[in-house]
């Protein structure tokens, strides 16, 4: 699997253990797959042993009666009975750890959107697509959706949250091992799912410090910063190219006329021929929904109206002005 990172991979079928709750739900999760591969070889072998066994013979054979044993049946259903109440009793001890944060955890806003990740900090410093941690520290995470529901998936951390609109989800984790994870979304959340990756990246506490005062877009140019954000939120839905995905292509898009033939500003509800120009690129952006164009009028674009500075708004164009 292209996450696991070998001088750090599990003794266990699991992936790499990178967090203090890696061990435990190992742990568990070991229990769980020996004693249901020790519980199959009994039943069924004991199933196939005893068939073959006290098969007849012929077909005269009269079957032999057979008398119940108290104490047998009282072992083969109290015996499970409690190994599944320590289970529950241990799956549910790790449950209640991993819901209750310390209270110095380092918080982090997660933001779920089709089909990206926003990671925001107290800092003011904002990422999409990856977000950095200091090492032996520990992480609460403050989440929720913009559009429909999604699911937070570390595997190397063990950690999974549902990431819900209208309301806010937490979780938290220490991260015990240095270097890059891969993060998924595991709620089929549209046709872009399998492209909402994230990376998480745990560095040295004077590391991330550092990085947590720097300006992501130091010393880039408009057009470059543009790349960037279109690199980070665009890229799932449209192309650099002419070639058209969910949305149009940007290459060739500045200064083309657009058929507008339905949105909130369509005036009497009649078609319309608009430049893509600045503003028509913004307002595009900001209020999707306000003039859609030709082959467009049923695709779904959730606004970036909040999200994105006016550094990056003005990129973001400059890129497409230059996609010529």
């Amino acid at each position: 699997m292209f996450w696991v990172n070998k001088a750090h991979a599990s003794s266990s079928i699991m992936p790499p253990q990178a967090s203090n709750f890696a061990g435990p739900v190992d742990s568990l999760y070991d229990f769980l797959y020996w004693s249901s591969l020790i519980s199959c070889i009994l039943v069924i072998g004991g199933l196939v042993f005893f068939a073959f066994k006290y098969k007849r013979k012929t077909a005269n054979d009269s079957t032999a009666y057979i008398s119940h044993n108290a104490t047998l049946e009282f072992l083969w259903s109290f015996i499970p009975f409690v190994i599944f109440l320590a289970v529950f009793a241990w799956g549910w001890k790790i449950f209640y750890d991993m819901k209750r944060a310390p209270k110095n955890a380092f918080e982090i806003h997660v933001v779920g959107q089709k089909w990206y990740w926003d990671f925001k900090y107290k800092s003011g410093k904002k990422t999409t697509g990856t977000f950095k941690v200091p090492y032996n520290k520990p992480i609460k995470l403050i989440m929720t959706s913009r559009d429909v529901l999604h699911s937070f998936y570390v595997p190397a951390f063990r950690i999974k949250q549902d990431v819900i609109p209208g309301r806010y989800t937490t979780l938290w984790f220490t991260a015990t091992k240095l270097g890059t994870y891969q993060m998924f979304c595991t709620e089929y959340c549209g046709s872009g799912h399998s492209a909402m990756l994230a990376k998480v990246e745990v560095v040295p506490e004077a590391e991330f410090e550092e990085w947590l005062s720097d300006d992501p877009y130091k010393g880039l140019s408009m057009a470059e910063v543009g790349q960037k954000v279109f690199t980070q939120r665009c890229i799932a839905c449209h192309n650099n190219t002419a070639e058209k995905k969910i949305g149009p292509g940007f290459k060739g898009l500045y200064g083309k006329e657009r058929l507008i033939v339905a949105g909130t500003t369509l005036k009497d509800g009649k078609p319309m021929t608009v430049k893509a120009d600045d503003n028509y690129l913004r307002e595009s952006i900001l209020n999707p929904n306000a003039k859609k164009a030709k082959g467009y009028e049923n695709a779904v674009m959730t606004s970036f109206q909040g999200q994105l500075s006016d550094n990056e708004l003005d990129g973001i164009i400059e890129y497409i002005k230059q996609l010529k």
